[in-house]
C-alpha cells in the first residue's frame, strides 16, 4: 500500500476532515471497499475517475503515474488499495465520526 500527504495550495492541512474514494466502473476492489464503507457508515465523496479528468490525474499523482483504484484520501492521507477496516480506523483518527447504518447494510431480492 501506497501513502502521501496532501495539502492544500498554502501547504496546510486540509481544514475539514473528509473521506474521498476515487473508482472507476468495473473495478470489483473498488465494489468491496465501497461496500465496506457503507457497512461502516462512513460519510464518503466518491469520483468516478473514467468520468472525472481531474480525479483521474489525482489517482496518477499519487499512485506512480498509474490509474490504481481505489485511491482514498482521508483527511490529506492517501492510501492505496486500502481495506475498509483500514480506512475507517484512519478517518476515526481523524476525527470523521461514522453513523453505522440501523437496518441491514443490504437487501434480499425476493
Amino acid at each position: 500500500m501506497t501513502e502521501a500527504a496532501v495539502r492544500d495550495a498554502g501547504g496546510a492541512p486540509a481544514e475539514d476532515p473528509s473521506v474521498t474514494v476515487y473508482w472507476r466502473r468495473g473495478c470489483p476492489f473498488c465494489a468491496s471497499l465501497r461496500r465496506g464503507l457503507r457497512r461502516h457508515g462512513l460519510p464518503v465523496t466518491e469520483v468516478d475517475i473514467w468520468a472525472d479528468a481531474a480525479g483521474a490525474a489525482f489517482v496518477r499523482g499519487h499512485a506512480g503515474g498509474n490509474e490504481t483504484v481505489p485511491t482514498v484520501d482521508i483527511a490529506g492521507t492517501v492510501l492505496v488499495n486500502p481495506s475498509a477496516h483500514e480506512v475507517a480506523e484512519r478517518a476515526a483518527a481523524a476525527g470523521i465520526a461514522a453513523t453505522p447504518p440501523t437496518g441491514r447494510w443490504f437487501h434480499r431480492s425476493k
